[in-house]
């Protein structure tokens, strides 16, 4: 079943939309916020797609999540209470709780590491704001952070260019179906 692959072409195509850069802003910034989806679904089918444009991409990622990140930090300190309900039926408390704990031992480094990290940093950004953390540390480690992660992940994918778009083409329904495959493992691990 070709499932992944008719995904995958969609996917390519849409990268390339001239209004795909627009559309990679506002992922980048509401991620950094309030959404879930990290941008790196859109930025590496775009690097890989114009490697010419990879690091642009990968600026413009990170200045729009930086700046959505100054978003996340302004809800913590003006409207926490209004977004703790929405965290606790997300399940985002427990990990609001852990990190507000991080930040009392490492502050800047919290940041920067959720920055670069899988870490939800949408949970820092808001935490941040809710200790009232120095803006100009926060700001720093976001960039640092965010930008380390997002060129990183650009120059993978202009390296790889039009070579790796033709060999993930050829494996992408077989990588698919092993991802379901592992999400159910650890589904059924997770609950037994």
């Amino acid at each position: 079943m070709q499932l992944f692959s008719r995904l995958y072409d969609r996917v390519m195509a849409w990268s390339r939309h001239r209004h795909a850069p627009v559309y990679l802003a506002c992922l980048s910034f509401a991620e950094s916020s309030f959404f879930p989806i990290p941008p790196d679904v859109m930025l590496m089918p775009m690097a890989m797609a114009r490697p010419d444009r990879a690091w642009r991409l990968a600026a413009l990622t990170t200045i729009a999540s930086v700046v959505g990140g100054l978003l996340g930090y302004l809800i913590g300190m003006f409207a926490f209470d209004l977004v703790e309900p929405l965290m606790q039926n997300a399940g985002y408390y427990p990990r609001y709780l852990q990190v507000k704990e991080w930040f009392d031992s490492w502050g800047f480094w919290a940041i920067f590491l959720a920055g670069f990290s899988p870490i939800p940093y949408k949970v820092f950004t808001i935490t941040a704001g809710v200790i009232a953390m120095p803006l100009l540390p926060f700001t720093l480690a976001s960039l640092l952070g965010r930008g380390a992660r997002f060129f990183l992940v650009a120059a993978l994918m202009a390296w790889g260019g039009e070579r790796m778009e033709g060999t993930l083409r050829l494996y992408i329904d077989r990588i698919g179906w092993i991802m379901v495959l592992l999400g159910i493992v650890v589904i059924l691990v997770a609950k037994f």
